[in-house]
């Protein structure tokens, strides 16, 4: 079982384009990722499964060592709620996207980073352990700073109430990352065991989510696929570009460095996805981007992960 599990997260990039495929061909196949049960959202309740199995991989060590490392995490803090919404601004401004796309970009760059970068920056030789501490700290923090930040953004453009969007963050994050804690902090040993299974139940998780979206905005996609599909690689270039330069400036090691850069560039997508879905919901194609650009940072990821560790054997 283990060994099926590892196969489906070592090929993830791939099983994600079929979804993508699938979603396509098949629309309606993921038509239940984006409808309600009970009046429980289920893309909601889905993206709350991976931050659940984010919490029970995370240990209160991971938080200590934001105090041993301080210089790394806040410039790689700094970088993830300044520079890559800014991306976001600049390319939505410079390609003139309509209002429901800009918003969509925007999100993707004030959202927390993703757990996907964890994984691509193991697999990169960098600093897992700064990989872990920044993606929980951006993530922790992401219900103060994302909707200000979008507000600031977007707030003269369209109305929509920073305050709820905050209480949805809260939901759908920061709770089901507290009782991921707190299962692993009462059950070490069973979340020990589970830890060899939790990064692909989350990829799996993320295909559904990435498939529902498309799948609904399939003609969207397909009448604009050029110019989102241009801005979507630009902002992850750009944004791993300017990474290792950022951590060059910070005089960083190269470990430090290649984790700053993955950490900008890897966003948590599917937490942009249903914020656009909750709080912009007369902007259906808003959901467009945060899907695309998870498929665009898996698939890119992991070319520049094989080619990260191929130039350091």
């Amino acid at each position: 079982m283990k060994g099926i599990f590892n196969i489906i997260e070592k090929y993830f990039f791939i099983i994600i384009l079929v979804a993508v495929a699938i979603s396509l061909v098949y629309p309606n196949s993921f038509k239940w990722v984006l409808s309600e049960y009970n009046g429980i959202n289920i893309l909601n309740l889905l993206l709350s499964v991976v931050l659940f199995t984010m919490g029970t991989t995370l240990k209160t060590d991971d938080f200590i060592n934001v105090l041993k490392n301080p210089k790394a995490i806040g410039v790689g803090i700094s970088a993830q709620y300044i520079v890559m919404p800014l991306i976001a601004f600049a390319l939505a401004r410079a390609f003139s996207l309509d209002t429901a796309l800009t918003v969509g970009l925007i999100l993707v760059g004030t959202v927390p980073g993703g757990t996907a970068s964890d994984v691509i920056t193991f697999l990169a030789k960098g600093d897992v352990a700064l990989s872990v501490s920044l993606t929980a700290v951006s993530t922790v923090i992401s219900p103060i700073l994302t909707p200000l930040i979008t507000l600031l953004l977007i707030g003269n453009r369209i109305h929509f109430n920073p305050t709820d969007m905050f209480i949805s963050i809260v939901q759908i994050v920061i709770v089901p990352i507290i009782l991921g804690l707190l299962l692993n902090y009462i059950f070490p040993d069973f979340c020990d065991k589970l830890k060899h299974y939790l990064p692909t139940a989350s990829s799996i998780v993320v295909c559904l989510i990435v498939a529902g979206v498309i799948g609904a905005n399939k003609q969207a996609i397909l009448t604009s696929s050029t110019i989102i599909l241009i801005v979507i690689a630009l902002q992850y270039i750009i944004a791993m570009s300017l990474g290792f330069g950022i951590g060059h400036l910070a005089g960083m090691n190269r470990k430090e460095i290649v984790t700053v850069a993955i950490e900008l560039a890897f966003q948590n997508s599917g937490l942009s996805t249903s914020l656009a879905k909750t709080h912009f919901p007369n902007l259906t194609q808003a959901t467009v981007p945060g899907a695309l650009y998870s498929v665009w940072q898996n698939f890119a990821g992991s070319i520049l992960a094989y080619a990260f560790r191929k130039y350091q054997s």
